[in-house]
């Protein structure tokens, strides 16, 4: 055979050696993770928090020489947006560089872009997604934050304690909010106490005082809300403005260090379920919450983006346990035996359907800041 046979020979082996390799990213290059959120429109802040929080953990990891191979995130916005979010699902998983993806922030969104993964096998960890359906679409789905059946239970039996019988709840007009009234309503009941007025509002309702002034006729013992900081803040400054002196408690979708900037003395007093406090002295908490303030000029950080930080480092845990075999599924079963992850959230394991096991801390402003309730 000649020179010429021989390369060609060769060139021929090497070609069919590269359509036989099984699919995923070679050793040598780049890794790429996905990462949908919403980086414009009303929840953007979100979205925002969330990317400074993934290139913290990333440029972390990077230098920590785990892998010989440098890890990317391809970031695309969602604007919360179900078709929007389905787009970019289906674009990440016609990348064949992309590994695995991250997100999106709401339940909603992560639940129809849910399903283009499940279909094309690609490992997908929302940080935020709360919905109780979310982690059941598929052994594709996992979440870095407690549910609200786990948080409804948790509160209903913390209020029981407290000795309110007949509570108030509002919620937000999402697939989340229902979630918050159904889980926390079944579990008061089963208490043997009485759910005495529900109403539930559209987000961004800048007049919470008919919806306080009907809370007040049905002379609740204490008020339960699903709402985020925002929403949070004008219900508590409105709540003070119209003197309803009611007990207010909420979910950790509530607990933002900007929540309490807004309503300011409003917010004193309000309780909730959180998983990372700030001012916490971990070792952990305190180099997040420094490399934090250094990227956003001296703000505090929140219970999300801590929540974010936390997923891409799973995930980012679970990728290099898999290397330098980077298929998918070898990815998603590498995410799935994450177990006791030290994250700055608590202690993470996920259960066998993708449920973040994590254990809430009960908190409550006083002095204008979140402090764990002894």
């Amino acid at each position: 055979m000649s020179v010429t046979r021989r390369n060609c020979f060769g060139l021929l082996c090497g070609a069919v050696g590269l359509l036989a390799a099984p699919a995923g990213v070679l050793a040598e290059d780049t890794i790429y993770l996905g990462y949908q959120l919403p980086l414009t429109g009303n929840t953007a802040q979100y979205g925002q928090d969330f990317k400074t929080a993934a290139e913290i953990a990333l440029k972390d990891f990077n230098a920590s020489g785990k892998l010989k191979a440098p890890v990317e995130i391809i970031f695309e916005d969602s604007r919360s947006d179900a078709k929007e979010g389905v787009a970019i699902a289906r674009k990440f998983v016609d990348d064949k560089r992309i590994v695995a993806v991250i997100g999106d922030f709401t339940s909603t969104v992560s639940m129809a872009a849910a399903q283009v993964y499940k279909k094309a096998g690609m490992a997908q960890l929302s940080q935020t997604a709360s919905h109780p359906d979310y982690a059941k679409i598929s052994k594709w789905q996992f979440r870095n934050i407690t549910t609200q059946a786990q948080e409804g239970v948790f509160n209903a039996d913390w209020m029981n304690e407290l000795g309110y019988k007949k509570i108030a709840v509002i919620a937000e007009q999402t697939d989340w909010g229902q979630s918050v009234v159904k889980d926390f309503s079944a579990k008061v009941e089963a208490n043997g106490g009485e759910v005495v007025f529900t109403e539930f509002f559209n987000r961004g309702l800048p007049d919470f005082r008919s919806i306080i002034t009907k809370i007040e006729r049905a002379k609740p013992d204490a008020i339960y809300t699903g709402f985020f900081y925002e929403d949070g803040a004008q219900f508590l400054k409105q709540m003070k403005q119209l003197g309803a002196d009611i007990p207010v408690h909420s979910t950790s979708a509530a607990y933002n260090q900007k929540l309490v900037e807004l309503a300011g003395p409003a917010a004193e007093g309000l309780y909730l379920t959180a998983t990372f406090l700030p001012n916490s002295d971990a070792d952990n908490v305190k180099a997040f919450v420094t490399e934090w303030k250094a990227a956003r000029d001296g703000e505090e950080p929140g219970q999300f983006p801590a929540q974010a930080y936390d997923a891409v480092n799973i995930m980012l845990e679970a990728v290099a346990r898999a290397y330098p075999d980077l298929s998918r599924e070898h990815v998603r079963d590498e995410l799935a035996k994450t177990k006791d992850y030290p994250g700055i959230t608590g202690v993470t394991s996920f259960d066998e359907n993708g449920e973040a096991l994590k254990q809430l801390t009960k908190a409550t402003v006083s002095g204008g800041t979140f402090v764990p309730v002894k």
